[in-house]
C-alpha cells in the first residue's frame, strides 16, 4: 500500500512482519507504509490491532521484551535499515524518541530531567544546559510554569505537566522523530488540549508519529492516517480523507462506530 501524500517519506516501513513467540503468532503482517517528514501520523484501530507494537518498532524498544520476537521486510529511517547489525539502538533512540501513554517523569528535579539525556552524551557545560533546559520546556509549552521551581521534583507536577516535562525531556536530544504512544490516554480533557496543542506546534520542527484509540484525537491533530485492524493495514490515507470517504468497508465500518 502507497503513502498517498508526495511529501518526502523519512520513515518508510515495506512489507513489515512482526511476531512475538517464536514466529507462532503473526501481530502485524506484510505492513508497507510510509510517513512524510515533519507531519503527524495517526496509527489508529481497535485493541489489540498492532498499532502500539509497530510504533514501538520505529525505535526498537521491542528489542527489550522478554520474549523472542521475529521481524520480516524492512523499516528504513532517513533511508537506513533500523533493524541491521550495525545499527546501534541507542543510538536510533537519540533520533526517534519516544513518549509513553501513561507519563513517566523521573524522580528527580524538573531541571534534571530535561537535563537527563544531554548529560548522558557528555553534555556538561553549565551554561550549555541551562540553555538546552530553557530551550526545551519552552518547546514543551512548559516553561511559564515551571521556570521558578526548576529546583523541585517532577513528581509534584500536575498529569498534564508531567506528560509535557516527558516531552521535553525527549526534545532535548534534538530527536528527528517523536513517537506518541496514546499519549493523553491518562490526562483530563483540559492537559489533552495542551498536550494537542503542543503537537500541531512541535510538528513544525519533528516528525510524529502517534498512536491515539480516539478517533476525534486523529481528526484534530494529524495530517494522515492509517487504520489497522487484526494485525493488517487497513487503509492509509490523508486523514479528512479517511474519515469522510474511507475507501474499504472496514475502515468505514470503524470509523462509523460499528465496531471497535
Amino acid at each position: 500500500m502507497e503513502t498517498s501524500s508526495e511529501e518526502r517519506p523519512i520513515i518508510e516501513i515495506d512489507d513489515f512482519s512482526f511476531s512475538y513467540n517464536r514466529g507462532e503468532t503473526d501481530t502485524l503482517k506484510n505492513i508497507s507504509v510510509s510517513c512524510p517528514e515533519k507531519k503527524v501520523t495517526a496509527f489508529i484501530g481497535p485493541s489489540g490491532c498492532g498499532k502500539s507494537t509497530l510504533l514501538r518498532s520505529l525505535n526498537r524498544i521491542n528489542d527489550l521484551v522478554d520474549t523472542a520476537c521475529i521481524t520480516n521486510g524492512q523499516i528504513r529511517i532517513m533511508g537506513q535499515d533500523i533493524n541491521t547489525p550495525e545499527v546501534d539502538p541507542i543510538e536510533l533512540r537519540k533520533n526517534v524518541g519516544m513518549v509513553f501513554q501513561k507519563y513517566n517523569p523521573f524522580p528527580k528535579s524538573i531541571y534534571d530531567n530535561v537535563a537527563y539525556g544531554l548529560n548522558l552524551q557528555g553534555k556538561q557545560k553549565q551554561s550549555d544546559l541551562d540553555d538546552a533546559v530553557e530551550k526545551s520546556l519552552r518547546g514543551a509549552a512548559l516553561w511559564d510554569e515551571v521556570k521558578d521551581r526548576l529546583k523541585d521534583s517532577a513528581l509534584g507536577l500536575s498529569g498534564g505537566q508531567q506528560q509535557r516535562l516527558c516531552i521535553a525531556r525527549t526534545i532535548a536530544v534534538n530527536p528527528k522523530i517523536i513517537l506518541m504512544d496514546e499519549p493523553c490516554s491518562a490526562l483530563d480533557p483540559i492537559a489533552t488540549a495542551h498536550v494537542e496543542q503542543l503537537i500541531n506546534t512541535l510538528k513544525q520542527e519533528y516528525t510524529i508519529v502517534i498512536v491515539t484509540h480516539s478517533m476525534q484525537q486523529a481528526t484534530r491533530i494529524s495530517d494522515n492516517t492509517a487504520f489497522f485492524y487484526l494485525g493488517e493495514l487497513i487503509e492509509f490515507s490523508p486523514t479528512k480523507e479517511l474519515f469522510s470517504n474511507p475507501k474499504n468497508k472496514r475502515t468505514e465500518d470503524y470509523v462509523s462506530g460499528r465496531f471497535g
